[in-house]
C-alpha cells in the first residue's frame, strides 16, 4: 500500500463540486464532481494500542482515556449548534485494527423497531447513527470505505467509488465489529469500531502517516428538514456528505 506521509499531505483550494440530490441530504446522493485537491485542515490523531481489544461500548478502556476526542455539535455546514446532539469521537490503531469510538448526547431515539440487528440494513441513514467515512489511499480520493452503526447496534458498511454508478457497493464486507450501549439516564449513546486494516487494503500502518476521514451523526425524528445532521469536517451548504475533498487528515502517533 503506498502511503502518506503527514508532510505530504495536500492542503490547498477545492477545485470544483457539484450538486447533491436535496432528498438525501444524509449522503447516499453522488453528484458528479470534479474534486481533485483536498480542502480541509482539520486533523484527529489515532493513539496506538499495542494490545488488541474487542468493541463492547464501554469507553472506559484506557486506550480510550488516553485518545485524543473530536467534538460534532454544528450542522453539516459548519453553522448552527446543536447541543442537544454533541457528539464526541476518538480514533485508535493496532498493528491489525483501526479503531473508533464514539459519545452521543441524545433526546429521543429514532431507530428501526423490531429488527434482526445481525444482518446489515440498507438505508440505516434514515436513522440515528454515526459514520465513518474512511480512505486509507488518501492519493485515490473518489475511492473510499463508509461505517455505519445506530444506537441498537444495527450497521452498513460500503466501499464507494465516486467514479461509479451505482458508487456505493453494498455487496462489500468489511467483517468490522461493533458495539453499543444506550445510558437512557444521561441520555447518551456510545459506539465502538474495530475495523481491520486487511478489509481496508492497508497492510501495514506507521507513525507519522496520514489518511483521509470524515465523521458524521444522525439524529431525530421526521423527515430530513426535522433531522440533525452533524459533520465534523463541514460541507458547503447544498453538497453531499459524500464529498471526499472535504474530508479531514486521521495522523497515526503512538
Amino acid at each position: 500500500m503506498k502511503t502518506y506521509r503527514r508532510n505530504a499531505v495536500l492542503l490547498s483550494v477545492l477545485a470544483g463540486v457539484g450538486v447533491c440530490n436535496p432528498k438525501s441530504n444524509f449522503g447516499q446522493s453522488a453528484a458528479p464532481e470534479n474534486e481533485t485537491r483536498y480542502s480541509s485542515s482539520i486533523e484527529i490523531a489515532a493513539k496506538y494500542s499495542a494490545a488488541d481489544f474487542a468493541p463492547d461500548g464501554n469507553l472506559d478502556k484506557k486506550i480510550w482515556k488516553k485518545a485524543n476526542w473530536a467534538e460534532l455539535d454544528r450542522d453539516k455546514a459548519g453553522r448552527t449548534e446543536n447541543p442537544i446532539a454533541l457528539t464526541r469521537v476518538a480514533a485508535a490503531w493496532t498493528d491489525h485494527f483501526i479503531y473508533f469510538a464514539f459519545v452521543c448526547r441524545y433526546d429521543l431515539l429514532n431507530i428501526f423497531e423490531g429488527e434482526d440487528i445481525s444482518k446489515e440494513r440498507w438505508e440505516l441513514w434514515n436513522r440515528d447513527v454515526v459514520e465513518v467515512f474512511l480512505n486509507p489511499q488518501p492519493e485515490r480520493m473518489t475511492h473510499y470505505y463508509e461505517f455505519e452503526v445506530a444506537p441498537n447496534n444495527q450497521w452498513i458498511d460500503l466501499e464507494i467509488e465516486k467514479k461509479n454508478n451505482p458508487f456505493n457497493d453494498a455487496s462489500w464486507n468489511s467483517g468490522f465489529e461493533h458495539a453499543t450501549q444506550i445510558d437512557a439516564k444521561r441520555h447518551t449513546w456510545t459506539a465502538e469500531m474495530r475495523i481491520p486494516l486487511s478489509a481496508i487494503n492497508a497492510k501495514t500502518v506507521h507513525e507519522g502517516d496520514a489518511w483521509r476521514v470524515n465523521f458524521f451523526r444522525a439524529a431525530g425524528h421526521g423527515d430530513d428538514n426535522k433531522r440533525l445532521f452533524l459533520a465534523w469536517s463541514a460541507i458547503p451548504q447544498g453538497q453531499t456528505f459524500h464529498m471526499p475533498s472535504r474530508f479531514g487528515i486521521l495522523s497515526f502517533h503512538k
